[in-house]
């Protein structure tokens, strides 16, 4: 299935890109956030991150759709 994906703070500067269609057979986002830790080594934990699908806060074994947008959103540091 294809998914928008969103990157933002660490994980976008990370990636390289701030969003990216992906074509996965990840059933939710922590499949998902798994394989990107594995394209990106992003390292980074679901503990310490929060995840969106189309707009809205989700667990992470929320049940993936076509064409959802995701948002991994990392700690973000600053003042």
């Amino acid at each position: 299935m294809k998914l928008k994906v969103k990157y933002f703070a660490a994980m976008r500067e990370r990636a390289g890109i701030s969003e990216e269609v992906v074509e996965t057979s990840c059933s939710n986002p922590s499949e998902l956030l798994e394989e990107l830790n594995n394209k990106y080594q992003f390292n980074l934990s679901k503990d310490h991150i929060k995840v969106a699908i189309n707009e809205e806060y989700v667990s992470f074994q929320n049940e993936l759709k076509e064409n959802d947008t995701l948002v991994f959103i990392p700690p973000v540091a600053g003042g």
